[in-house]
């Protein structure tokens, strides 16, 4: 059976959850106490080289970590990746922009607000981030005005990794009045069949106020 290793916090691992969720494929979940330096241990570093969250593990030790191979991997054969070669091509092209555009710049701004970091910041680094984070979000608007979902015409894994940290981006500070293209596609992701999938905030884990090591 397949082993999931989650960090409840992490909206990087809830994109794995609601694509398990939505799968409903069998698995054990493992929790990693990442801010208690669990990721840090020779062995989940065998399974994440990074040690971060999530990865998954098959029976035989085979592991595979970062939250959109993962996506990649487990939506093969589903309707949630596309068979023809480029409009999975377009999926892996906004699964890059997902984690170069949003998760390090919206999430990384969301988790240093939600866990008291942010004035430890230096200043110019939190203005560069927030800069970043208004141009992807103009991007997504640009997008969302042309069609409903991201990589085509049907929701897939791109739109779960999207709607991870994009749709908490006021959880970080910004505004989404202004983008009623992205604010209409959150609404479409919700209304999927099988989403729901539970987000937990970074107040369950008394740790989280750490730096990672």
């Amino acid at each position: 059976m397949l082993t999931f290793y989650d960090y409840l916090p992490s909206q990087n691992a809830w994109k794995v959850r609601q694509l398990l969720a939505h799968l409903q494929l069998p698995h054990r979940t493992r929790l990693v106490g990442i801010f208690e330096g669990e990721g840090r241990s020779d062995a989940y570093r065998a399974i994440s080289p990074t040690g971060t969250v999530p990865a998954i593990e098959f029976d035989g030790g085979r592991g595979l970590a970062e939250s959109n191979a993962i996506l990649m991997h487990l939506a093969q054969g589903t309707p949630y990746l596309p068979k023809d070669p480029f409009e999975r091509a377009k999926t892996w092209q906004w699964l890059c922009f997902e984690q170069e555009r949003i998760e390090s710049q919206i999430g990384a701004l969301r988790h240093w607000t939600l866990t008291g970091k942010l004035a430890r910041r230096p200043q110019v680094l939190v203005e560069l981030k927030r800069n970043a984070g208004r141009n992807a979000l103009e991007i997504l608007e640009r997008e969302f005005a042309a069609r409903e979902f991201i990589a085509g015409e049907r929701y897939g894994i791109a739109d779960i990794a999207l709607f991870a940290y994009g749709s908490r981006a006021e959880e970080a500070g910004f505004d989404l009045q202004p983008y009623p293209h992205l604010r209409g596609w959150i609404a479409r992701v919700q209304a999927q069949p099988g989403f729901g999938a539970p987000m937990h905030p970074y107040s369950i884990d008394p740790y989280s106020v750490r730096e990672l090591g």
